[in-house]
């Protein structure tokens, strides 16, 4: 689903990552570990193609991301869903509308839009808040919100960068647990993430980046891999 072959990306001198060699399964759920400005924030920039790698390159699923043309980068995105850690939701939109957004501009009829948001919202346990809009939501539901926007299309692969950075503990859980069930419905995950209580509770694939390098790549594994 995911490789990484020899990639590196500098900026000026300066190396954000460098020699990243990693593949990822399809059905598998990873977590992207390790102190801030370790590289974990490139790789997803990378994967969605916001930034290009300086040499290397960048499979998702069969598509070299690293080759393709600026005009098929949409085509790309809507391979994947994007969850952020500030939501980038319309503020002054509904629930559905936000996500009805992504599939609206596919061109779907607006009865198969309608089945598709319901059924992404019913997935988060927002089904009863699709009229709200985000300020009337908690953090906690706005990210819902933002995580069914990014399964709405179905995609076969969800990536999420520090998607509980701005959540308390408790939220935070019930997120994860959000993620570890859409990955149990076949769909790949990958999440960079800070939280180490959250990476040592859930136990699976933890890769460990320090100095723009993997120095752990551990199964079942911890934050603390030392």
């Amino acid at each position: 689903m995911i490789k990484l072959q020899a990639i590196s990306k500098y900026y000026g001198p300066v190396a954000a990552i460098k020699d990243i060699n990693l593949h990822i399964q399809k059905g598998e759920f990873a977590f992207l570990v390790g102190p801030s400005g370790a590289g974990k924030s490139t790789i997803m920039r990378l994967l969605y193609r916001e930034e290009l790698p300086t040499t290397g390159n960048v499979y998702v699923g069969r598509i070299d991301v690293s080759r393709i043309r600026k005009s098929e980068i949409p085509h790309l995105r809507r391979r994947m869903g994007i969850v952020f850690q500030d939501f980038k939701l319309l503020s002054k939109q509904s629930c559905f509308d936000n996500v009805a957004y992504v599939i609206r501009a596919l061109g779907m009829s607006p009865s198969e839009v309608e089945k598709r948001v319901l059924m992404a919202l019913k997935v988060v346990g927002l089904l009863d808040k699709r009229k709200s809009t985000p300020e009337e939501l908690s953090g906690g539901e706005q990210q819902r919100v933002g995580i069914a926007r990014a399964i709405v299309n179905g995609p076969p692969l969800l990536i999420a960068d520090e998607p509980t950075g701005n959540l308390d503990p408790e939220t935070s859980s019930d997120i994860m647990t959000l993620l570890d069930q859409i990955n149990q419905r076949g769909i790949t995950v990958l999440v960079s993430t800070h939280d180490k209580i959250i990476v040592n509770q859930m136990r699976k694939r933890v890769i460990y980046l320090d100095g723009g390098k993997i120095v752990s790549d551990m199964y079942d594994g911890t934050y603390d891999f030392e």
